[in-house]
């Protein structure tokens, strides 16, 4: 971007000409480093062309505020002009009275488009589609489609695939890639450059990770979205998808994280906004860690007798909480993945558990190895029992990495069995989870050790 010549340009006018020389991802971002104010006043003064393509664009963060700050007829007009599936993305938060007017200022066909997509719920096919796709009767020749292509491109999302309708009814029968087309010869009929194999679908309220999922493996660049009937309603482009999931990801880091998912990019949200979204879930966590304070009250006696027991608590407790979270990472991303499914749960577990044996054997060592060494060189009088304590802190490590592991792959099983977002399952909750437990374990495990010498 040419900074220095659009940074001269100071009147909103003046500012519109420069970046309409500029690429569309460049003035998006440019726009979303001014104010809404700013952001209006420079799209306003655009050509209807350029300022359709800018606000068509996702990343473009103000564009629902910029429509409504917008004169409704001046609004209407981009509306119009706009992909049917972002129009309809940036309608669904604009509140009454005003997202009705702009609705009045469509024409119908428009309205009807909207309409229609805003009826599917916002992480389905339906809500990602667009109506905008190429689509002709299979008794049309090559010729006849090139022709109607050549007519229709610049009010459609993409015309890499042409769907093949059934002259009488309208049914999805086939796909056409734009590249076996132009190799067709003119006077074939279009069937004779189809797909061989039956069309790749996805139905109206399928999910976002399922329409990328079938994308990525059919390695496609639209795919039609069909209903019971097999009709087409629309087509979910490979670039809305991409958008869609990093959308996704980035709310399921969030949560994984211990918080609310946040809307805004990290510098934009208010900073109250930013106290609601993590404070709900540092309480949750809070509260939760109180446990472990009672847990440690049981064994109030086995520390005033044992003082040495309390060092290595946090060595122990962080070590469960480390696995816990290694594991919950893992399954969170194998159950997005479809890698693994609900009912493979016991498979999970069966793998798990040998795998907390084994890292909390490897923990364990290196444990029972340190404590070796401070006493063997002088740095920590562990006492007289060392060589017990040592042998209790290496089997308490295996206990509570290994539940560690335990619980942290299979909580998400557990989440998602119940209906909730196994990002929910967040590592701060598995931390606390086997913190409490953890405590449980590692005073059992010395008890066993330890009784009748120090305790």
């Amino acid at each position: 971007m040419n900074v220095d010549r659009i940074l001269q340009a100071t009147e909103p006018s003046a500012l519109a000409s420069s970046l309409g020389r500029e690429h569309v991802a460049d003035i998006v971002e440019f726009l979303n480093g001014k104010s809404v104010e700013e952001a209006t006043e420079i799209v306003a003064h655009m050509p209807l062309q350029w300022g359709v393509e800018v606000l068509d664009q996702p990343p473009f963060r103000n564009a629902c505020e910029v429509i409504e700050t917008l004169p409704e007829e001046k609004a209407a007009a981009f509306l119009e002009g706009m992909s049917s599936d972002r129009a309809a993305d940036v309608l669904r938060w604009i509140e009454e009275p005003k997202k009705s007017a702009l609705r009045e200022g469509l024409t119908a066909e428009a309205r009807a488009a909207i309409d229609h997509l805003l009826t599917y719920p916002e992480d389905s096919a339906g809500a990602l589609m667009t109506t905008e796709f190429v689509s002709v009767p299979s008794d049309w020749s090559v010729k006849q489609t090139l022709d109607h292509i050549r007519e229709v491109e610049r009010t459609r999302e993409t015309v890499y695939a042409i769907y093949v309708l059934d002259p009488a009814s309208r049914r999805l029968t086939n796909v056409v890639t734009l590249r076996r087309l132009i190799f067709g010869a003119p006077d074939d009929n279009i069937l004779t450059v189809a797909q061989p194999y039956a069309p790749i679908t996805v139905a109206p309220n399928a999910t976002r990770e399922d329409v990328a999922r079938t994308i990525r493996k059919y390695d496609l660049l639209a795919v039609p979205v069909v209903d019971t009937t097999g009709h087409v309603l629309g087509i979910a482009t490979v670039d809305d998808v991409i958008d869609a999931i990093i959308t996704e990801q980035t709310e399921d880091v969030q949560r994984m994280g211990g918080m609310e998912a946040i809307d805004e990019p990290y510098l934009d949200i208010g900073f109250f906004q930013m106290i609601k979204k993590r404070a709900g879930w540092l309480c949750v966590l809070f509260l939760s860690e109180m446990l472990t304070t009672s847990a440690m009250q049981v064994f109030a006696d086995e520390l005033e007798k044992a003082i040495v027991l309390a060092l290595f608590i946090p060595l122990v407790m962080s070590s469960g909480g480390n696995s816990g979270s290694q594991a919950t990472s893992l399954i969170i991303r194998a159950l997005a993945l479809q890698e693994v499914r609900l009912r493979d749960w016991w498979r999970v577990a069966v793998r798990e558990l040998p795998t907390g044996i084994v890292l909390g054997a490897i923990l364990g060592v290196i444990g029972i190895i340190r404590i070796a060494v401070w006493q063997e060189a002088g740095i920590f009088d562990y006492g007289e029992y060392w060589k017990l304590l040592a042998a209790t802190i290496g089997a308490a490590l295996i206990g509570i990495v290994t539940f560690g592991s335990l619980a942290g792959s299979l909580l998400p099983f557990a989440l998602k069995r119940l209906g909730f977002d196994p990002a929910t399952a967040s590592a701060p909750f598995i931390a606390t989870l086997v913190d409490v437990t953890g405590i449980v374990i590692y005073f059992s495990v010395a008890w066993m050790f330890l009784h009748g010498t120090i305790l």
